[in-house]
């Protein structure tokens, strides 16, 4: 079976989304080893699971990119949550039916791992059907006091932390095993 990651960054005060989250972030300069890390989680993956917000802004900024890491984004095959997308692009589907079925089916499919980017409520879906297999957290050093966190709204759930990896400019990736 398939092992579903999802990697989301984060601020230090647990936020996830908002105008200053993002303004905030992008004045980080990723370093090579977020970019390494980056690879090394994509590395035996299969494809990338998306939900339709998340798609959109991947969609409309990776096929412009190059290097490595874009080629790899690129080449994967995408797997999109959405009830209104009825087209898309950059070598993607629309799941279908039920977005929580249609993830499970996908895990019990093949080898390789599947990495979900982006969050919100198709994250707190998936967590609370006990398909994430594993949280990578990316935290960045800086705070944004309002925002959405990421894990509002999900009932109690076990966490087993599995590594923490440094990136340089203060970020780190804390990698954490969901128990059941």
């Amino acid at each position: 079976m398939r092992k579903l990651i999802e990697y989301d960054h984060l601020s230090l005060d647990g936020r996830h989304s908002g105008d200053d989250f993002w303004a905030a972030q992008m004045a980080v300069v990723p370093t090579d080893a977020q970019v390494g890390y980056q690879l090394r989680l994509l590395e035996h993956a299969a494809g990338m699971v998306l939900g339709r917000m998340t798609y959109e802004g991947f969609a409309a900024t990776w096929p412009t990119m190059t290097g490595e890491l874009a080629d790899r984004f690129n080449a994967l095959p995408k797997y999109v949550a959405s009830t209104t997308l009825t087209e898309t692009t950059w070598n993607a589907q629309v799941l279908d039916g039920d977005a929580v079925d249609a993830v499970a089916r996908l895990k019990e499919s093949g080898d390789g791992t599947l990495v979900k980017y982006g969050n919100g409520p198709f994250s707190r879906v998936l967590l609370e059907a006990g398909l994430l297999d594993e949280l990578h957290l990316s935290l960045s050093p800086f705070v944004v006091g309002s925002g959405e966190s990421l894990l509002s709204g999900v009932s109690t759930t076990t966490v087993d932390l599995a590594g923490v990896t440094e990136l340089g400019n203060g970020a780190v990736v804390l990698a954490y095993t969901l128990g059941r």
